[in-house]
């Protein structure tokens, strides 16, 4: 046991801490957890915790049900609202198989293991995400509705915006937790929100983004509220995404920075690399067959393209200078698994890196207004899970980074699901009972 794992229970002793929970996700990115009494935490360090796998969608078959669950000292984050006597922490888990090997279903360590090569590289890529979700009204048995919380739109205030309250409550969450938020304000649609977070290596950033998800659900719940990441919960409003930025410095030094003069080779590399793998990962950003309502319109993208600020386009380079210059991906919805996503985002960037690859011109144009001249000649995102999957299945890059095996299951579950949705008389119950109360 490391000098963290025995700075963290002295930490967990001094604060009163009895229970403790240890989480991890599914192959989808769905939030799972044990807890323990605080006792057993030296023994969860030391030995792990086991769990049945063959329970877990994407792990194992029922011949080989046990796996293990390490915590990472680094992720503990005692729960703001779960107050004491007796407090509540949570740490994220490492999964392992019974002799202590890595267990390469586990999205964290793919995640771990994308790092790493962009270490050896000579690279350190850093991921914020700007997360947007809408609150939605209860019944009086504390049921979720399918009526938003308030009638404002981007940037509106009080008492437009009725959930600037609520927000608040989960930056000062958030921000007791070790996760600062940057921003935070009203989205387009009735009862939509969207609060972004400070930039962090890639594991740091999946694991804030499930706390992130966590908070504005508990939150949501304390306030009578039910808080929904469904990609497109309202069929003629905003969808929310989850737009991912990246940076990534070499010797210290953000690569994007000098952007705005011409573009550094590496970034554009980088950026080419992403461009051209997107359509084959857009079934990981973008899971759900209600993920493909959301392209096209309300500044979600439909084609393969790049500019600078313009939100038309799948990649745009904010405006911004000095350590702040970065690249945003704007496809990725809320639904995806973000190790697993984050994993194969940073892989595109390095293999466009390692095979010296070529930016095409940026498209500075309106996509949802331009003319046919301008959109001829570029490529288009799947449009439905069924196009996502048929693209996805010939991916040779994916399988090389997920593995075979990883690949095969996430592709069945997948297409089970689009059968599912073919089958389904009506699309609207479909998401509704599908989607709604597990997003």
């Amino acid at each position: 046991m490391n000098s963290t794992a025995n700075e963290v229970l002295e930490v967990v002793k001094e604060n009163d801490i009895k229970f403790i929970r240890l989480g991890f996700c599914d192959i989808l990115g769905q939030q799972k957890n044990i807890s323990i009494m605080a006792d057993e935490l030296q023994s969860a360090f030391e030995n792990g915790i086991s769990f049945d796998a063959h329970a877990i969608r994407g792990f194992r078959d029922i011949t080989r049900s046990d796996l293990f669950l390490f915590p990472a000292p680094e992720t503990l984050a005692v729960l703001p609202w779960r107050p004491g006597p007796g407090r509540v922490a949570r740490f994220y888990c490492d999964v392992k198989n019974p002799d202590s090997s890595e267990f390469l279903h586990d999205g964290r360590t793919l995640l771990k293991r994308a790092v790493e090569r962009a270490e050896k590289m000579g690279y350190v890529c850093k991921i914020g995400a700007e997360c947007e979700f809408y609150l939605f009204k209860t019944d009086e048995n504390g049921e979720p509705t399918d009526i938003p919380f308030d009638k404002g739109g981007y940037l509106d205030i009080a008492p437009l915006d009725r959930g600037e309250d609520t927000r608040r409550e989960i930056c000062l969450t958030l921000e007791e937790m070790g996760i600062k938020p940057e921003t935070s304000h009203h989205e387009q649609g009735p009862g939509q929100n969207e609060i972004g977070f400070m930039f962090s290596d890639a594991v740091s950033s999946a694991d804030n983004l499930q706390t992130f998800k966590s908070v504005v659900k508990a939150i949501a719940s304390r306030n009578g509220l039910y808080a929904s990441f469904m990609p497109k919960p309202i069929a003629d409003a905003a969808g929310s995404g989850m737009h991912v930025n990246l940076s990534i410095s070499q010797n210290g030094s953000n690569i994007f920075k000098r952007i705005g003069e011409g573009h550094s080779k590496i970034a554009d590399s980088f950026i080419a690399g992403i461009l051209a793998k997107t359509p084959e990962i857009t079934l990981f950003l973008n899971p759900l067959a209600n993920s493909y309502e959301r392209f096209g319109n309300f500044d979600a993208p439909k084609y393969v393209s790049w500019s600078h600020q313009n939100r038309s386009q799948l990649i745009r380079i904010p405006a911004a200078s000095g350590s702040k210059v970065r690249m945003e991906l704007r496809s990725p919805d809320p639904s995806l698994n973000p190790y697993l996503s984050f994993a194969l985002i940073i892989a595109a960037g390095l293999d466009g890196i390692e095979n010296n690859a070529i930016l095409p011109a940026a498209v500075d144009a309106d996509l949802y207004n331009a003319d046919e001249a301008v959109i001829k000649n570029l490529a288009v995102l799947p449009d439905s899970l069924e196009k996502a999957i048929a693209i996805a299945e010939n991916s040779s890059f994916i399988k090389s980074i997920v593995g075979e095996e990883l690949f095969m299951k996430y592709l069945t579950i997948k297409k089970t699901e689009a059968a599912d949705f073919t089958a389904a008389q009506s699309k609207k119950d479909f998401y509704k009972e599908r989607y709604f109360y597990s997003n």
